[in-house]
């Protein structure tokens, strides 16, 4: 039986690279949390949101995935905010530590910044606080970058012997 050619990895489409724009759209924008742009810049970027019923575990505190995806926003759209205008982004890995349980009501803030930025990969650090200061969690994440000057990499070829 012949297998049939699994298509080319998916690339992903450009940023927007305005975060004012970027602000008002996304997966971080569906849970309700926002990217400031007055707390952003150039290889930072600041996501802020308040805690609500939604976000909560069966244990009654903010579920990791709420973590995981305000800190991979902030982190990513740093990484954003330092390509070019041919280049595109996505994260290839992504390490979160939970270091303490946020409740209802409060006010979580997420700061994202670029460490290193190569040819091809960036890597970024975050970090999570609430409203008094404490960082509730913490995370190290790595993002490829593709520049549309680029060929695709498509499957590699079955090579016989």
């Amino acid at each position: 039986m012949r297998r049939r050619a699994a298509p080319p990895d998916p690339r992903p489409t450009r940023p927007v690279p305005d975060l004012l724009a970027a602000a008002r759209r996304g997966f971080h924008h569906e849970v309700g949390f926002r990217i400031d742009p007055r707390r952003s810049g150039a290889g930072f970027v600041t996501v802020t949101g308040r805690v609500e019923r939604r976000h909560l575990n069966i244990n009654g505190v903010v579920h990791g995935g709420v973590y995981a995806t305000i800190l991979d926003t902030s982190m990513g759209a740093a990484v954003v905010s330092v390509l070019n205008e041919t280049e595109t982004t996505a994260t290839t890995s992504l390490y979160v530590e939970f270091l303490r349980a946020a409740r209802e009501g409060e006010t979580l803030t997420a700061r994202g910044e670029v460490l290193r930025r190569g040819r091809h990969i960036a890597f970024a650090e975050g970090n999570l606080y609430g409203s008094d200061g404490r960082r509730f969690s913490q995370a190290r994440g790595t993002w490829y970058i593709w520049s549309q000057d680029e060929p695709a990499a498509g499957p590699r070829p079955r090579g016989r012997g």
